[in-house]
């Protein structure tokens, strides 16, 4: 199934337990604006807003802007982009974290 920009922020705010308020906060929008996004085609939002929006949702711009992207590799890639600017000690404890789960 292909899924809209506004389909996809509508059903990623959902999973998080966000309301529409609260994505707005979270984005420096305000809820009506978010409200448009989800609801109207087609969106025209901004580069800026684009990235916020997918920084709170724990995706990547291209995943809300590609109808047909993967959200598993769009997790997967913000999550990389997190963990790059993550504090050298803060990254050693998740790497033995995750070497738990090897065996």
């Amino acid at each position: 199934m292909v899924a809209t920009f506004g389909e996809k922020i509508r059903e990623l705010r959902k999973k998080a337990g966000l309301t529409l308020e609260q994505l707005a906060e979270m984005t420096g929008s305000s809820k009506s604006y978010v409200w448009e996004l989800e609801n109207k085609a087609p969106p025209r939002p901004s580069a800026e807003k684009i990235d916020r929006i997918a920084k709170a949702l724990g995706v990547t711009s291209d995943y809300l802007m590609d109808a047909e992207a993967d959200l598993s590799t769009a997790e997967d890639e913000a999550f990389f982009r997190k963990y790059k600017g993550l504090d050298p000690d803060v990254k050693e404890q998740i790497r033995r974290i995750t070497e738990t789960f090897k065996k």
